[in-house]
């Protein structure tokens, strides 16, 4: 670490007397010790440990780094923000202890069976010493078969069958890059029916750029966009950062009182002037009459899938039109198919513009009555809820705080482990790599969970179906009954051990590209 008071000396310290704030050094092959943002240096580490990602991830000044992955190449100055049970390697632990422990509504309802079960076998191994002794058997044969009947119908299997498969699907699920929070959502996905995706950052990469930018007649462009660039600074969206960054040459000026305008944009004080960036609702609500031209150029850039927005000053003057281009995420064609082979229908719900929407809709191959754009969070609230109108089990997947509402009132939340903390809590699941492929995968290991669970309690049932009777009419004896006791508990056990087995393809993808086998934790 750095010496707090003398940043030049560098000095070991005890993990626990680390502070956030304090800068931590990590060489060349050395683990992250703690959750951070890079400072200086430029290096790649590898997070398998925490996102199951195959390859190393390139760093530089401003990224997040976190606690358990490690360094490459590069020695690297980071600052701390996250120490002990507040790290992201905590949390993912926490979370998969506390879905190991939560008991499934499947559970709940073996439970009751169980409370039935008890007293019945009680009652049969009763009849069975009555009737032996009253067919003139003597007591130690009676006793006997009773006893059997109370062996062999140790409800051991039963009470084995859920949390096993539980602990192993929730278990190889986060060796893979999938965090379950609790046992229900691992339970209930298996049901899933539609998925809803957010764009930008779920489907797309999320990093979007500045692709046209144009003056309204009589206004300078270079003014126009070094107030856009004032505006923008006082935002972490990442509309703003292409705008900054397209504005690197433009004259800097200073902006102050900036204020997010919820689903429209954000607006902020530039010397005596106020200026906005937003929507076209947002020029809609504010009466705004932008020129014929920029009109008809919008138009073309929306058919082209580009995202408008508008400059605006006061609550008329239209200054200029932005218009910003995503990529749609590699995976993200192949993970819609595989949904529809799975059986799974998806959705895509967006605040972005309808033009914007259709785009990215028809390159992934989702069904134009199932695209639902210019959606404020409330909104995108109700189109889930309306969604589940149909009696199917939705899930909502999104990674931005205005996701939250839809995932929240979705069946299942599914929340990228990239995106915003209200997302991450809003959610039953959270993946920890932003590939939309692990949503299928999600599904996938949760259907494989179910079928395991459905598999342990059959033969549970059908163990006791059979060797109950058997030893009832005396053809079992008790040292038997005992060995296929343990018997039915080892093999239902093993059978959920099974789930171990299990492979992500999201992961295969990654492995087939770069002929890499990945590494990822026991």
């Amino acid at each position: 670490m750095r010496d707090r008071n003398d940043p030049s000396r560098e000095r070991e310290v005890a993990l626990a007397d680390v502070r956030i704030g304090d800068i931590a050094i990590v060489r060349p092959g050395e683990r992250v010790p703690v959750d951070g943002i890079v400072r200086e240096g430029r290096t790649h580490i590898d997070e398998s440990l925490i996102t199951g990602e195959s390859l190393p991830v390139a760093k530089e000044p401003g990224a997040r780094a976190t606690g358990g992955s490690i360094n490459g190449e590069g020695v690297i100055a980071i600052e701390t923000t996250a120490i002990g049970a507040e790290t992201t390697l905590a949390r993912i632990i926490r979370l998969v202890e506390s879905a190991q422990a939560e008991k499934a509504p499947i559970q709940r309802l073996v439970d009751r069976v169980s409370a039935v079960f008890v007293p019945a076998i009680l009652a049969i191994a009763l009849v069975t010493l009555a009737g032996w002794l009253l067919h003139g058997a003597g007591g130690e044969t009676a006793l006997l078969n009773a006893v059997a009947v109370l062996v062999i119908a140790c409800p051991c299997a039963l009470g084995l069958a859920t949390p096993t498969a539980i602990m192993a699907g929730t278990g190889v699920a986060a060796r893979q890059g999938i965090l379950i929070k609790d046992a229900q959502a691992l339970e209930q996905a298996h049901a899933i029916r539609i998925v809803a995706f957010d764009k930008t950052g779920t489907l797309t990469v999320g990093k979007p750029s500045l692709v046209a930018f144009e003056a309204a007649p009589g206004v300078d462009r270079a003014d126009a966009l070094a107030l856009a660039a004032a505006v923008q600074r006082m935002s972490e969206h990442p509309l703003a950062k292409a705008v900054i960054a397209a504005a690197h040459d433009a004259p800097r000026v200073g902006a102050s009182a900036a204020r997010a305008i919820a689903g429209r944009g954000v607006e902020a004080q530039v010397g005596e002037r106020r200026i906005a960036i937003g929507s076209g609702r947002l020029l809609a609500e504010r009466g705004a009459e932008a020129p014929a031209s920029l009109h008809v150029r919008a138009r073309e850039l929306e058919a082209q899938g580009n995202t408008v927005s508008w400059l605006i000053e006061g609550n008329d003057a239209v200054l200029a039109l932005l218009a910003f281009g995503d990529t749609v995420k590699p995976t993200a064609r192949a993970a819609i198919d595989r949904l529809a082979q799975m059986g799974v229908q998806s959705a895509l719900v967006t605040g972005d513009n309808a033009g914007s929407a259709q785009a990215v809709a028809r390159a992934l191959g989702i069904a134009p009555e199932f695209v639902f754009a210019q959606t404020l969070p409330d909104d995108k609230a109700r189109v889930v809820t309306q969604l589940k109108a149909s009696g199917k089990i939705v899930a909502m997947a999104g990674d931005g705080i205005n996701d939250a509402p839809a995932l929240a009132a979705a069946d299942i939340g599914i929340a990228m482990a990239s995106g915003t903390d209200v997302a991450i809590e809003a959610a039953g699941l959270t993946l920890m790599r932003g590939d939309p492929a692990l949503v299928a995968d999600a599904i996938d290991i949760s259907r494989r969970t179910y079928r395991k669970i459905q598999q342990n309690l059959f033969w549970a049932f059908v163990y006791n179906l059979i060797g109950i009777p058997l030893a009832a009419f005396g053809m079992l004896d008790p040292m038997f009954a005992g060995a296929a006791m343990a018997f039915s508990s080892v093999s239902v056990v093993t059978n959920a051990l099974l789930l171990r087995t299990w492979r992500a393809q999201a992961g295969a993808a990654d492995e087939a590209r770069t002929g890499k086998p990945i590494t990822r934790p026991a």
